[in-house]
């Protein structure tokens, strides 16, 4: 492993840009949507793996540490909109799957569920900005190659649920591709 050495006092580019030295976001610098979306995929999870009842896992939810920085709305819509309309996003994401759902992570799949909501109830959040924010999310939580896993089915549902403002988009040359 290669190290960088640095002058004291100095900050690299990822450093300065709010990311660590590992290229994660750092905590101070995330939004509250930001926020709101791990939350959400934290009782998502505890939801697809534990079958816990909705309002229980919120409630414990809301009680970790450093809710209270969270978008509690968005929380509340991500976590509760994907836990009622849990069949109706699963047959948006099946179609666009190389393999059964059952064979899928549930934390890909809870990333899944929040950008095909976010897609059709969050218009005031870009396209790009969900799918973005959903690989970090796959990133951070997800297995080693999640990301690219949900990055493609996202890529789909984009164009399909989302298909003016991604062809807005990339006739303007700004293609996620």
């Amino acid at each position: 492993m290669t190290r960088t050495v640095t002058e004291p006092g100095a900050k690299n580019a990822k450093t300065q840009r709010g990311l660590t030295a590992d290229g994660t976001r750092k905590a101070s610098s995330k939004s509250t949507r930001t926020r709101a979306r791990e939350f959400a995929l934290q009782a998502l999870y505890q939801y697809l793996v534990g079958r816990n009842d909705g309002a229980e896992i919120d409630l414990f939810t809301r009680d970790l540490a450093g809710f209270h920085k969270a978008d509690a709305a968005h929380y509340d819509a991500l976590l509760h909109g994907a836990i009622a309309e849990a069949d109706a996003l699963d047959g948006l994401i099946v179609p666009l799957l190389d393999r059964r759902l059952v064979e899928i992570s549930p934390i890909e799949r809870a990333v899944m569920w929040i950008g095909a909501y976010e897609f059709l109830h969050c218009p005031d959040v870009p396209w790009r900005v969900v799918i973005n924010e959903c690989i970090e999310l796959a990133k951070d939580f997800g297995g080693t190659d999640g990301h690219k896993y949900v990055n493609a089915v996202l890529n789909g549902l984009a164009a399909s649920l989302r298909p003016a403002e991604v062809e807005a988009d990339r006739a303007a040359g700004k293609s996620r591709a």
